[in-house]
């Protein structure tokens, strides 16, 4: 099992920039990858970052060049947040994936002001 609290949401200005943690408890040893996802009202949601174990990462093309996500130890994993726009407004949502299972945070709030 592993436990995933999001933090560091919030309101922001478009252009702006936030940075989202991510803290892991449990078996964070086991974990393969940890990513993030986000949902906007009335959308699915969607992929937008995802690194390994190994330190590897991948985007979205909607953020790529804006989103950076990084992880410091086992257990944090961030999302640094730039050049803000109207339409990253969502709830954000961290992941971390123990194969086959996924196990997800409950989401913080991000809001894009223009």
């Amino acid at each position: 099992q592993v436990q995933l609290v999001e933090s560091g949401g919030g309101l922001v200005q478009a252009g702006g920039s936030l940075r989202l943690s991510c803290a892991a408890s449990g078996r964070v040893f086991s974990i393969d990858e940890m990513g993030w996802y986000r949902q906007a009202p009335g959308k699915q949601r969607e992929w937008v970052a995802v690194i390994t174990s190994g330190g590897s990462t991948n985007y979205a093309d909607s953020v790529k060049g804006r989103f950076t996500i990084s992880r410091d130890n086992a257990k944090n994993v961030y999302l640094q947040m730039n050049s803000l726009k109207p339409e990253d407004t969502a709830v954000y949502y961290c992941n971390a994936v123990i194969s086959p299972l996924t196990y997800w945070g409950r989401g913080t709030l991000v809001t894009v002001s223009s």
